[in-house]
């Protein structure tokens, strides 16, 4: 089975080479000794985009994942349902 995130895929790469792009745009920063809120400005920035990516794949999980599982029922639907908060769970904590 394809992950959930199959049909985002290229739209998730792009996303997160922007993120990559930003990290080393913030390095470059710390290199060039820039003021420090200048710094954590764009940290937040990359941070809140991550997270973005982070919500677009545990909603493409719910829909794809956990769906199928649930519909199958059973032990993998309550295995994937107990995955999923557990994920989720990280999420809130980050």
């Amino acid at each position: 089975m394809n992950p959930g995130y199959s049909e985002d895929k290229v739209a998730v790469l792009k996303r997160l080479k922007r993120i990559e792009g930003q990290v080393r745009g913030i390095e470059r920063m710390v290199e060039e000794d820039t003021y420090c809120i200048d710094v954590l400005t764009q940290i937040s920035a990359a941070t809140k985009a991550l997270q973005s990516v982070a919500l677009l794949l545990m909603g493409d999980h719910l829909q794809h994942c956990v769906a199928d599982a649930l519909s199958k029922g059973g032990e993998e639907a309550t295995l994937k349902i107990k995955e999923a908060q557990q994920a989720i769970e990280r999420l809130v904590k980050s």
